[in-house]
């Protein structure tokens, strides 16, 4: 019977898989997670659980999966991860009458401590970008330079800047047309100077023959890969910070926090980075030292304005 089980589970898996990665269109990064968090749960249900049917699976067998990993010291935020991913499994299970019921209705989620994001501050941020001796005038530093500025003044995501295509910029009207999660699309626009970048790192491209339909490309002109851009980012970012974190995830959060510190109304910062609601963006409304000083100057009646 086990067997049967874990046949039909991972059949349902495969299905679930195709709607999310085609119908949903969630990024291959999402249904790689999603995957793996079903796999480890296949394995409990199997192994542990001993589950003999997928309708036999209930809130009291997922509590105790998710009680097994706290054991062993999965972070809430991973565990709250796994929750989202078998919430999304079981109610497109239900849909599919596979399972009746809201199973995960009696789940809940661990609260997560509160984070603030990790950024950037202004000070380096403008020594890295105004240096003439970090990055090389060839191919190579000119398209090192434009993937920190694209991902600094525009807030990109790792995957939206991998997926910039020449037909993207429209280098007259000074914007940005950016593919977004589940393909939404948003235009951002560009700042003189980051226009003059895309002109000099073009002029460099054409120079190497690399004839490729995305804007930025590697070294032997191909596509750029996740661990790339990661690896060039990390690179950069350690030579104005000490802070350990050092993704280009951080220059997303330095584009909200800067914005913010300068006034920017949290509903156009939404729109910039391509939230789909409001609540993701409100985790920038932290009060970093410069916004308090900021804050303290102009509101204490002894500050003198």
């Amino acid at each position: 019977m086990l067997i049967c089980v874990e046949m039909e589970y991972k059949k349902a898996v495969a299905e679930f898989t195709n709607f999310i990665q085609y119908e949903k269109r969630f990024s291959l990064h999402t249904v790689v997670a999603y995957c793996n968090d079903l796999e480890q749960f296949g394995t409990y249900i199997y192994d542990v659980a001993a589950i003999e049917q997928i309708e036999a699976i209930n809130h009291q067998v997922i509590r105790g999966w998710l009680a097994s990993m706290m054991e062993l010291g999965t972070s809430a935020v991973s565990i709250n991860r796994k929750i989202s991913t078998l919430k999304s499994f079981f109610k497109f299970l239900q849909k599919k009458n596979i399972v009746a019921g809201n199973i995960m209705g009696k789940i809940q989620s661990p609260k997560k401590p509160k984070k603030l994001p990790a950024y950037v501050e202004e000070k380096p941020m403008q020594q890295i970008l105004d240096s003439d001796e970090l990055f090389a005038d060839d191919f190579n530093g000119q398209r090192d330079l434009l993937m920190l500025m694209l991902l600094y003044y525009c807030g990109l995501r790792r995957a939206e800047l991998m997926a910039i295509e020449e037909k993207d910029i429209d280098l007259f009207q000074q914007q940005i047309k950016v593919h977004g999660k589940r393909n939404k699309e948003r235009i951002i626009p560009m700042l003189p100077e980051l226009t003059e970048q895309i002109n000099i790192y073009l002029k460099h491209k054409q120079l190497n023959n690399f004839d490729h339909k995305m804007l930025l490309v590697t070294n032997q002109g191909e596509k750029l890969y996740a661990t790339f851009v990661y690896r060039k980012i990390t690179g950069i970012l350690g030579l104005i910070t000490t802070m350990s974190k050092r993704s280009p995830h951080v220059l997303r959060h330095t584009f909200a926090t800067h914005l913010l510190n300068h006034g920017a109304e949290l509903n156009a910062i939404k729109e910039l980075l391509g939230h789909a609601g409001l609540a993701a963006t409100q985790v920038y409304t932290h009060n970093s030292p410069e916004r308090l000083k900021q804050v303290y100057k102009q509101a204490h009646p002894r500050s003198g304005n």
